[in-house]
């Protein structure tokens, strides 16, 4: 359940950031200002977005990150869970040939 809450609130944020980037860049765009002004606004606003998506970015492979070595951490303890219980098994059918 947390982890469709985290999904979602990445995609708002994300369509958030795209709209306010596409409503800034139509604002600028239509504002009356000088060609070389327009430029550096424009440039401005992808430097600051470039950087909330690499943040983005790498907070994502974080959670990837994480979320791949607990799956290991379980994968090994049910490993081990099951060779536990081949083992108790083949030692209950040895037990049982020897009776």
């Amino acid at each position: 359940m947390t982890e469709n809450r985290n999904n979602g609130l990445g995609t708002t944020f994300l369509a958030f950031t795209l709209g306010a980037v596409i409503g800034g860049g139509l604002a600028l765009l239509t504002a009356p200002r000088s060609g070389s002004e327009t430029r550096e606004k424009l440039q401005g606003m992808v430097d600051e977005t470039r950087t909330k998506m690499n943040n983005i970015t790498k907070e994502a492979e974080e959670r990837l990150k994480k979320t791949v070595e607990e799956g290991m951490h379980r994968v090994e303890e049910k490993s081990d869970q099951v060779k536990a219980a081949v083992k108790a098994g083949k030692e209950a059918m040895e037990a049982e040939k020897t009776k």
